[in-house]
């Protein structure tokens, strides 16, 4: 029998010596996990033997993180905000800069709207609109996330469940789900025809770029962007002025070179009062844009 301390320790150096990024913060958030406690108690006990069943569940799962599987998909949840979202293979795992993208939104967007239309494109596990939903809530935002990925929308909606979020999914190729119905019997209901704001985390790898191996249990479709990683920004940049209200505003978050190209393509597709933030580590990440007042 092991006690905490030991399978801390050697549970860490074996996802060292396997290239784990995080080795000892992964493996203190796996023996929380199989311990159904948080890493605090782990420190406060770190003398206590571990029962051997739940070595037999420990081992399985470093085996896990020791492939490359995301710590998230382990545990099958993640930290956004300040809120514990479920996250697997069905949607990307949201970034930290993701936080810092929503964080630009409440800062930037206005609360003198009154129940305003927002619309997360591309929603993945929903981690952007649902915050935005729970975080306006006194506002009555509407809020729609839209998503190609049928899985992904699945996600989104076991997380808005989760977290009482009140929002609407489609499923969507980027605008394709406001397309009217061509005939009488066709009963789709329709998003909201125009939005106040609008925030999008496309994809923007570029697809013939290497990804470390933890990325690659994302879906490819959340991913890759093309052959310069902006074939669906440009795509969505030049469909989107049509659904936003005069004067709205539209946050992107794209890959650590693509701004300054963001930017161009915004103020190509008519879009005035162009701006381009950076994320807390400097690199310009997030471009923002306001649709043309009438």
């Amino acid at each position: 029998m092991k006690t905490l301390r030991e399978i801390l320790n050697s549970g860490t150096a074996y996802l060292e010596a396997h290239g784990a990024e995080g080795a000892r913060s992964s493996m203190q958030a796996l023996i929380a996990y199989v311990m159904g406690t948080d890493r605090t108690w782990i420190y406060l006990h770190m003398e206590e033997v571990v029962p051997e069943e739940k070595l037999v569940q420990l081992r399985e799962l470093l085996r896990e993180r020791s492939r490359g599987v995301p710590l998230q998909h382990l545990l099958g949840s993640v930290e956004f905000f300040r809120r514990t979202f479920r996250s697997d293979a069905r949607a990307l795992i949201p970034r930290p800069e993701t936080e810092e993208l929503v964080e630009l939104a409440l800062r930037i967007f206005p609360r003198s709207i009154p129940n305003p239309r927002i619309l997360d494109m591309g929603c993945g596990s929903g981690v952007i609109g649902i915050t935005l939903a729970l975080e306006l809530q006194a506002m009555k935002p509407d809020v729609v996330l839209a998503d190609i990925s049928p899985a992904a929308i699945s996600l989104a909606l076991e997380n808005a469940t989760s977290l009482g979020a009140r929002v609407r999914t489609f499923r969507s190729d980027l605008f394709s789900a406001w397309q009217h119905p061509t005939d009488e019997a066709d009963t789709r209901i329709l998003p909201p025809s125009t939005f106040h704001l609008i925030v999008a985390n496309l994809p923007y790898v570029p697809e013939h770029e290497q990804l470390q191996t933890e990325v690659t249990h994302d879906p490819a479709s959340a991913l890759f962007g093309g052959e310069d990683g902006m074939e669906v920004i440009r795509r969505f940049l030049s469909q989107a002025k049509s659904h936003m209200e005069p004067g709205a505003c539209m946050i992107l978050e794209v890959g650590h070179d693509q701004g300054e190209r963001a930017i161009e393509l915004m103020q190509q597709a008519g879009f005035d009062n162009t701006t381009l933030h950076s994320d807390l580590n400097g690199v310009p990440r997030f471009p923002v844009c306001l649709a043309p007042e009438k």
